[in-house]
Order: structure tokens, then sequence, then C-alpha cells
């Protein structure tokens, strides 16, 4: 079987894709290459002339690219309403969710709403943004909502006991785990809720693997240039793996893709081992409902 890369991704016109973080890294390259296939890109980003440099650089590969912009400040829920209410007024419909912001190991900080940063942006900010736009892509014939995780995710457990790192101390590395996990272990059960309701758009997620992404800049040991540099692969060839989540027709519904070389760091993207925490249904249901009830949206399937 042929390696899958950007040649495999079929024509994306008069689709309507939706990405978070996508002025840089996975998201910048990913938004391109859909752009490239043709894709409506709507980029979701903290910063938004960061947002604008990065599609000003999309058309100057790809003149007739569709992008549309706009801030969203995953670490405020207030901007993820902002955010959902504006996709909402503007577009009928999405094809493609794909949640791919994220932090990666920063210092000790919280949330506006108080929750610790890498949960609460990676995980819970995701959960309710694509709570407030899935009304737009339920019943989106061949539509998608991919999330990004990490190889991280095999690191850890959930602690439901403390979520936010109120009584114990702060290890950023096992926060990110823990926030990574919770994107695979929320992938799950929205799947398992799609099925079950018999809504047309699917759930799925992927990892980039190692990918050298400024993300890096807060890692530590591995994010030194000799370490990354051996360990890694390019943000070009990390995107290949939600690609293929968000676009190839044998992808199904909880399906779980990232780099198939050696412990999933780098390679052409094939389907990924999940861990059998996101496949546990008592835990990812418990980690719904908490993420309801800390976020205050409800889905509505």
């Amino acid at each position: 079987m042929e390696k899958w890369s950007y040649d495999s991704i079929p024509d994306q016109n008069n689709r309507i894709v939706f990405i978070t973080g996508a002025n840089s890294g996975l998201g910048f390259q990913t938004s391109l290459m859909l752009a490239k296939k043709g894709a409506e890109i709507i980029m979701a980003c903290r910063n938004h002339n960061k947002a604008l440099t990065a599609a000003d650089d999309i058309r100057n590969v790809c003149p007739n690219a569709k992008l549309f912009t706009l801030k969203l400040d995953l670490s405020d829920l207030n901007s993820v309403v902002e955010c959902a209410e504006k996709i909402n007024a503007k577009y009928s419909h999405l094809d493609l969710i794909i949640n791919n912001a994220g932090v990666m190991v920063p210092p000790f900080s919280r949330t506006k709403q108080g929750f610790e940063l890498q949960f609460g942006t990676n995980h819970l900010a995701h959960f309710a943004l694509t709570a407030q736009l899935f009304p737009l892509i339920k019943n989106v014939e061949n539509s998608r909502i991919v999330s990004v995780s990490s190889i991280a995710a095999t690191m850890n457990y959930i602690d439901f006991n403390d979520l936010n790192y109120e009584h114990k101390k702060y290890r950023k590395w096992k926060a990110y785990s823990q926030s990574k996990l919770a994107n695979l272990m929320f992938m799950r059960e929205l799947a398992d809720k799609l099925k079950e309701s018999g809504c047309k758009t699917i759930s799925v997620a992927a990892h980039p693997g190692i990918s050298s992404t400024n993300l890096f800049k807060t890692a530590g040991f591995f994010g030194r240039k000799n370490i990354l540099s051996i360990i890694s692969q390019s943000p070009e060839a990390g995107a290949l793996s939600v690609l293929r989540a968000a676009c190839d027709s044998d992808v199904e519904n909880g399906s779980y893709w990232g780099p198939s070389g050696v412990f999933g760091m780098k390679g052409a993207p094939s389907k990924a081992k999940i861990v059998s925490k996101a496949l546990n249904r008592n835990l990812t249901e418990k980690l719904w409902d908490i993420s309801e009830k800390l976020t205050g949206v409800k889905y509505e399937f």
C-alpha cells in the first residue's frame, strides 16, 4: 500500500473547514494543504493579527484561497462563546471541525475561568466550542469532528479528584498528558454518542507524533535542537496525520491516527492504538459529565 501523503487528499472544493490555532505549526500546515485542495478555511486564532499574517502567507502560495479569520482565545470561555456566535451567524453548516490549538508544558497558570491552563485550554475550551458549533455539523453528510491529541496521552490518567491542580503539586508534563488524554476520551465519548443518536457526522482523533513546532519552546530537554532534530518530523509531516483523519474516506467513527514509525514519533500516517483509559465508557462518560458542568454547555444530539 502506498504511503498516505498530501497527494492522497481528495478534492476539498465546497467544504467548509473550521480550525483552531491555524496561524502556526500543525494548524497552519493543515490550513494550507486544505486550502490548496479547494476548501474554505475558517482560521480561529488567539492573536488575530497573526491570523491575518498567516492568511496572507497562504494566499501567497494559493492566490484563490477562501479564508476567513477571527479571534479565539481558548483560555477564556467568553471568547469561545463570541467566536461560536460569529460562526453560527455567518455559516449555515460546517463540513469539518479540527480542534487543533493547544498549549504545552507552560509554567503553572490558570484560564480566565480558573481552570488549570492546559486542561482548560486543550480540553474544556474545545469541548465547549464543539458543543456550540455542533448544530452546524451534526447532520451534514461526510462531515467530521477531529480532535488533535498527542502520544503524551499514554503517559497519564485523569485525576478526577483534582483536575485543576488545586491541591497537588503542579507537574507540567503530567498536566499536559492529562489534557491530551482528555482530548482522546472526549473523541471516543462523542463518537459513541453520535452513533447512538444517529447523527451523520463522525468523531475521530489524530496525533502528529513529535513535530518540531513552536510548542516545544517550553519543553526543556525535549525542546533542545539537537534532541528534537533526531526524534521529530516537520510540521508538514506531522499535519498529515490530522489530514488523514480529516479527509481519508476509509476513516471510521471513533478511530485514531498517527505516524507509523517507531513509538509513533514520526512517519507516514496510519491507524494508531487507543489507550485503554479512552476505551473505558465509565471513564469517558464521567469526563463528559464533568466537562458539561464545568463549561456550562450541553450537546444537542
